[in-house]
């Protein structure tokens, strides 16, 4: 049974309702403070178009920056799961832009880490492997590793990543993700461990789950790991170049992961 917490509670702030862990400890990596307000003495105009606020020209506050906008430029109504806002609120244009865009990542790939994936796992050096189920917690803070064991990684604490790859042909040429070795430090302890991860029979779901844990190392803005982390990309690329046009959910991953690597 997991240790971690997942009840939540509904608040309510300046900027609309909340739903937010009971616990404030167990807050989503992902998530995001609300900003402090730009005092309304300090914003007489637009911040955007500088238009004069008065009777006819109302002031609105940005829910993700928290500056102060005519309703011209904060017109959007956008979903911001980052503030765990229950509905969308109103943000400025260049905010709204990036919480659109963090959407893909809370609609796509934070799913697929949720729903997790089938790996042989490995700790340390030890020649015993374990057929397990690894998936995100549904506070985004832990891996959990369940087979005939159970264990939590929180990620946090993960200092290093190598993403592990196969030649796809025995001649050779592209290589294809088989899996993952993760170096971490077990809470309560500064000596660093080793656990490996390696595809099972379920070969799509698996690289579908390795992409969505690389997209989460690799965007800064939602940088929720240890800044040490190393990545080895060796031969990743090539992942993308193997899956082939038959397997739609794999090409979803390239477009994707296209986007990053030019």
């Amino acid at each position: 049974m997991s240790s971690v917490p997942d009840g939540k509670k509904l608040v309510r702030s300046p900027s609309g309702l909340r739903m937010v862990p009971e616990n404030g400890a167990f807050n989503s990596p992902f998530s995001l403070n609300e900003p402090q307000w730009v005092p309304d003495k300090e914003c007489p105009s637009c911040m955007q178009c500088t238009k004069k606020f008065d009777f006819l020209t109302r002031k609105h506050h940005c829910r993700r920056c928290g500056r102060c906008f005519c309703d011209k430029c904060c017109s959007k109504k956008v979903t911001l799961p980052r503030m765990c806002f229950v509905d969308p609120v109103r943000q400025c244009g260049e905010c709204s832009r990036v919480s659109q865009k963090e959407m893909e990542f809370y609609d796509k790939q934070l799913k697929v880490l949720i729903g997790g994936g089938t790996f042989i796992v490995t700790l340390g050096t030890s020649e015993k492997s374990e057929t397990m189920m690894c998936r995100l917690s549904n506070n985004h803070r832990y891996l959990f590793l369940d087979g005939e064991s159970h264990f939590e990684v929180e990620l946090s604490r993960i200092s290093s990543m190598q993403v592990l790859t196969e030649e796809s042909t025995p001649e050779g040429g592209n290589c294809r993700a088989s899996g993952m070795l993760l170096h971490y430090k077990p809470m309560g302890s500064q000596d660093p461990k080793q656990l490996r991860m390696e595809a099972a029979e379920d070969k799509k779901t698996a690289s579908s789950w390795l992409a969505a844990m690389h997209k989460v190392h690799h965007d800064n803005s939602l940088a929720c790991f240890n800044r040490n982390v190393i990545f080895d990309l060796k031969c990743y690329w090539n992942v993308c170049c193997d899956i082939q046009a038959s397997d739609p959910p794999l090409c979803i991953v390239c477009i994707w992961l296209n986007s990053y690597f030019v």
